[in-house]
């Protein structure tokens, strides 16, 4: 039998004998039972937290990171690293002591420290604050998608910089791994992200189930009752099942042989099923759902060690031997990191060129004169903005090899196609222009696991990387999209048909209150562009701001029309968020009109009418807040000038953002409820966004007594 034949039903069966190139000794059993106490005590500590599953799992996750995986904890980001993703965050302690143990930084002191304000140990793991975390995981099945995604940026990173090798040989060939809990497997962002990868026959993927049984509630029979192998054999996954010991306790041999036949499956990503006692082997508390989210108490905690072999008197107890013999992974590590890097220097030797660009990218630079690539549109002439971002993409495609990217299966509609001629999909793809290194991503329709899979490419890095859907499918996407703003993650969002402009689909298209809940999202930065100009610029600020000289990064969302707008001259200044697109005649102004996207066509009709009425009025264009944030105090007042009082922020959806920069004598014309099925110019005129009905806000804000007062959300 060959190890790509093995199925789920074989692994069970397989003789216990340590496998060939695996050695397990009574140090690496007492290294594991370390892990379990000191689990226990972290949690016992704090007196909160999930023992039973870092209990529980101390074998796998060992034997993954001392047998395993190829890392150095003495260099976390070397590139040639594989990526460990812990899907089941709320186990943070699984990771957090083999970080310990492994030497990557943290020391006893961290772990005594668990959950508590500075440390290095919050309750879940987080990217950026502890050395060798690679994601934010703590929602669950978000950690699956991230590692979905990190396989597909390995694989497009390689196309990048080593394409001819052969498999296996090229120094940007590594795997991902990752351990998903019950509760993973349920969160349908597992699903949408498990399919996504049996279709792109992800080989370099290795997904380990912690199958305990056992959730918040109880025994997980309370909601689950599928076949959970045969799902992902459905998929299109590689399946095994490692069976635990005669005490229940995981089999390390098991796991480390199940994982090594993973690996020789190269066509298709690895399902490992692994049967765990959560809690192993508390005597009361083992297989509770108490164990679950609950200290154990100070007796169980003391049983467990008698059980042991521990001293029950002692905290925190690590031998000096045991300590010393985990430690050698900073030998073993340093290592594989000098063979990386005797391979990687004959890479460089051998393709000059591509080194030259792997060198650009990990600098964070963008390529000498990238800028001139960027298309200039013809003032006066409609464009929808969502078909302007669509030829920016293909006018940097050719000078970006690194921006890749594409749509929850609206392509067509979003304009996110990169390249028409070349599609991210595996070998053996009967689709044209099928290429497992292809630049245009057809992620289906599944935006939820689109945005997480995106927060793991950024976070694979070497490459940027953009999605697309309708802006009132954000909400599927908004758990993710959250995640990638406290990463402070380079990753792009197209969001495109972003008002009732978009017409007859009705208001279930209709996006209303999406604007002002995604500017809540602290770090995320909403770009809503006026015209085709202010779009690519948009797009040339998004990625100016993804290179090292802004420090951390921030997502993007590109919000666009499906309608086209009127096409303006170029204003640079577009770039800080806001700015003065149209200044008031023959005086400073007394009104001030503020819009975005396709309502500032709307503020600058109310400003013909205004200043023919010898109002002297300014409009403001705003594509996005959070840029016109950054900018100092004197820049924003020469904009939106402080004696000005009267102002008008014209934008269709709620209102919620506006009323900080209107206040109290200022109007909003926003729409305060649901939207209809009709055309969508009949739609903004019963709706009240009409240049007319900004006229006379305007002169309700100047209190001459002829405007009306009520905001056009108002109007049913």
């Amino acid at each position: 039998m060959t190890t790509t034949s093995l199925s789920h039903a074989c692994i069970d069966h397989l003789p216990p004998l340590l496998p060939l190139g695996f050695e397990w000794t009574e140090l690496d059993q007492r290294a594991v039972d370390t892990g379990r106490v000191l689990a226990a005590d972290a949690v016992q500590k704090v007196g909160n937290g999930h023992p039973g599953t870092a209990m529980s799992l101390s074998p796998a996750a060992y034997t993954l990171f001392q047998k395993v995986m190829r890392h150095d904890p003495a260099d976390a980001d070397w590139v040639g690293r594989d990526r460990f993703v812990l899907s089941a965050g709320h186990s943070s302690l699984t990771l957090y002591i083999q970080l310990y143990l492994a030497g990557f930084g943290l020391e006893l002191d961290d772990l005594k420290a668990f959950r508590t304000w500075g440390s290095k140990t919050p309750g879940h793991p987080e990217y950026g604050h502890t050395t060798g975390v690679e994601t934010t995981t703590g929602p669950l099945g978000q950690g699956v998608a991230n590692a979905v995604g990190m396989a597909m940026a390995a694989r497009y990173e390689r196309g990048l910089f080593d394409p001819q090798a052969a498999p296996g040989t090229s120094p940007f060939d590594h795997f991902v791994f990752a351990i998903a809990g019950d509760g993973c497997l349920q969160e349908g962002i597992s699903a949408e992200a498990s399919s996504l990868a049996g279709h792109q026959k992800l080989g370099n993927l290795v997904l380990l189930w912690d199958d305990n049984h056992i959730s918040i509630e109880g025994d997980t029979e309370t909601a689950v009752s599928e076949d959970t192998l045969k799902r992902y054999e459905a998929y299109g996954w590689h399946v095994q099942r490692v069976a635990p010991k005669a005490d229940g306790d995981l089999d390390p041999a098991g796991l480390y042989r199940a994982v090594e036949a993973a690996k020789a499956v190269t066509d298709r990503p690895s399902f490992i099923a692994m049967r765990s006692i959560i809690a192993w082997p508390a005597p009361n508390a083992q297989n509770t759902e108490a164990a679950h989210g609950s200290a154990l108490g100070d007796d169980e905690v003391a049983a467990t060690k008698r059980v042991l072999g521990f001293d029950p008197e002692q905290s925190f107890e690590v031998a000096g031997e045991v300590l010393a013999h985990t430690r050698r992974a900073l030998d073993r590590g340093r290592e594989a990191r000098a063979a990386w890097e005797k391979a990687f220097a004959a890479w460089r030797t051998a393709n000059p060129e591509r080194a030259a660009g792997f060198d650009r990218i990990s600098a964070g630079e963008l390529p000498e004169g990238w800028q001139a690539h960027l298309p200039v549109f013809e003032t006066g002439k409609a464009v929808a903005t969502r078909a302007a971002s669509g030829k920016v993409l293909q006018a940097l495609g050719a000078v970006l090899p690194e921006l890749w990217g594409g749509s929850a299966d609206l392509a067509g509609s979003n304009n996110t196609t990169i390249d028409k001629t070349s599609s991210f999909l595996p070998a053996g793809n009967p689709l044209p222009g099928a290429d497992p290194y292809g630049r245009t991503v057809h992620y289906g329709i599944r935006e939820h696991s689109m945005a997480a899979e995106m927060n793991g490419i950024a976070l694979h890095g070497h490459t940027r990387i953009y999605g697309g859907t309708f802006l009132v499918f954000s909400d599927y996407m908004r758990n993710a999209v959250r995640l990638s703003a406290l990463m402070h993650l380079p990753v792009t969002y197209v969001w495109t048909h972003d008002s009732v402009g978009l017409g007859e689909d009705g208001p279930t298209h209709q996006p209303v209150e999406h604007l002002a809940s995604l500017r809540a999202i602290p770090g995320l930065n909403v770009v809503r562009p006026a015209d085709a100009n202010e779009t690519a610029i948009a797009w040339r600020e998004v990625l100016k701001r993804y290179t090292k000289e802004f420090g951390k990064g921030a997502p993007h969302g590109l919000v666009l029309t499906r309608q086209g707008v009127p096409t303006y001259d170029i204003n640079e200044d577009a770039a800080k968020g806001g700015y003065v697109l149209l200044d008031a005649e023959g005086d400073t102004p007394q009104v001030v009109l503020i819009a975005t996207g396709s309502e500032v066509q709307l503020a600058v009709g109310a400003r013909e009418e205004l200043q023919a009425a010898g109002i002297p009025t300014r409009v403001v264009s705003m594509p996005c807040v959070e840029w016109f944030d950054e900018q100092d105090q004197a820049y924003k007042d020469s904009v939106l000038p402080p004696s000005v009082k009267a102002r008008v922020a014209v934008e269709a959806g709620i209102g919620l953002t506006w009323h900080r920069f209107v206040g109290d004598t200022g109007r909003i014309v926003s729409l305060e409820h649901f939207g209809a099925s009709a055309d969508g110019k009949v739609l903004f005129n019963e709706f009240g966004f009409t240049a007319e009905h900004v006229t006379a806000a305007a002169r309700a804000a100047l209190g001459d007594g002829t405007g009306d007062k009520a905001a056009a959300g108002n109007r049913p």
